[in-house]
């Protein structure tokens, strides 16, 4: 690919990119007088697609027609609506239909998974995590271990950056599994890493912590949508995830939950059960026995959040209509190039990105932090949101960026940077 630092050569990019007409599927958020901003936050929050809205109020309308009845009435019935998003989710992260499900929250899967895939037993007690995890991680599995009688400060094993590193040696982590040994119990980790972007081997991972007995899971927040997956083929046990960032579900959107088949039919597999988990046949008949759906709808506790969903399924579609995530992300590494190119050209000295290099190391979002003696990165963020461009900062030093291939453009790369350098001394 070659570039330059011409708006002409963005708006070239732009006019041969086959994705380009899905931008008008997407509401992009406005400034005070009106104007689409820059918008670069999918990473935290994607933005709206027309046909979330379409499809939420489509539901509005049949429960105020339907009431309860909606329940069990035409193609989309509640009670089975879940389904209509089975498969689309299962392609995205490279898992068979039977594996994955549309319920909860992120952090709700988590402790649900954890409940089946983290059992201490003897000295076998151990959870491996990373050193900065996202803070509901954090507490989710500290709290797993102190449900079991386990110390944190004994059962909890980080692995961070080395020192004076950004992102985490993929050695590290796996030295730190076997170090472990026969004492792990549970390998739970993101597939991206939310402060830098770093993409983390999840298939190696996966069997290093096979290797000596540990179940690994996945936080799979900031690669889902972002970065191919192959969670069954990697042999993954489980994994959770949430829908608003690349998926763009909306706040609080829908989770997502994998378990991998062989773990499906295994009726010693402790659970937290829930009507929605048990037979679908007999669900409404009211016995008390239960007797579990052959798939990962088992893990399920009640029935579906149906408004969350249908904007789920909007977004899915467009996914779908695209190619799928191969096609995105083709997209996306020319994207992810051509801000590489721009920051270089532009901001060589002034800006340091701590995202990898290396495109198999890295997903959409850039880790920016402002390197020039007495700038103040916090201030800069601030000013770019002034001049509308939507971004994030996360203490203590960074501000996150994410070109989205469904809807961000070329321009809107060239524009950011041209901001951010006017706004550097």
């Amino acid at each position: 690919m070659v570039f330059d630092a011409s708006l002409a050569c963005a708006e070239q990019l732009d006019a041969a990119d086959t994705l380009a007409r899905y931008r008008a599927e997407f509401a992009i958020p406005t400034d005070a007088d009106g104007n689409e901003t820059i918008y670069l936050v999918g990473n935290s929050l994607g933005a709206m697609p027309h046909r979330a809205r379409n499809y939420v109020t489509t539901e509005m309308e049949r429960w105020g027609s339907l009431g309860v009845e909606g329940h069990f009435t035409g193609e989309l019935a509640w009670e089975p609506y879940h389904e209509l998003l089975t498969e689309p989710l299962a392609r995205i992260v490279g898992a068979r239909p039977e594996e994955v499900v549309a319920m909860n929250s992120l952090t709700v899967n988590l402790h649900l998974l954890m409940v089946s895939f983290y059992r201490p037993e003897g000295t076998r007690r151990k959870i491996l995590i990373e050193e900065h995890a996202f803070p509901s991680d954090h507490f989710a599995v500290e709290s797993q271990i102190r449900f079991h009688g386990g110390d944190p400060a004994k059962c909890l094993v980080t692995v961070g950056p080395r020192q004076g590193a950004a992102t985490i040696d993929p050695d590290d982590l796996f030295n730190a599994i076997a170090e472990c040994g026969d004492e792990l119990a549970l390998v739970m980790l993101p597939g991206v890493q939310y402060y830098t972007g770093q993409v983390l081997p999840m298939a190696g991972i996966v069997a290093a912590g096979h290797a000596v007995g540990a179940k690994v899971g996945f936080d799979l927040a900031h690669a889902v949508g972002n970065v191919p997956l192959d969670l069954h083929n990697w042999g993954a046990d489980f994994a959770a995830w949430c829908t608003y960032k690349y998926l763009n579900s909306g706040p609080g959107g829908v989770g997502g939950a994998f378990v991998h088949e062989r773990h499906l039919r295994t009726p010693d597999l402790p659970k937290f059960l829930g009507w929605w988990g048990t037979r679908k046949d007999t669900r409404f008949q009211m016995e008390t026995v239960y007797e579990p759906i052959p798939t990962v709808e088992s893990w399920q506790l009640s029935n579906a959040p149906i408004l969350s969903m249908a904007a789920l399924r909007g977004s899915l579609e467009l996914i779908d209509e695209a190619g799928g995530i191969t096609v995105l992300r083709h997209k996306s590494e020319r994207q992810i190039r051509y801000l590489d190119y721009l920051l270089n050209e532009e901001l060589d000295t002034k800006i340091l990105n701590l995202t990898p290099t290396e495109l198999a190391d890295r997903g959409a979002q850039f880790a920016l932090s402002i390197t020039m003696p007495g700038v103040d990165g916090r201030a800069v963020y601030e000013a770019l949101e002034t001049a509308g461009v939507r971004c994030d900062w996360r203490y203590p030093n960074v501000i996150r960026v994410a070109p989205v291939p469904l809807y961000n453009t070329f321009v809107d790369i060239h524009r950011f940077v041209a901001i951010l350098k006017d706004l550097l001394p």
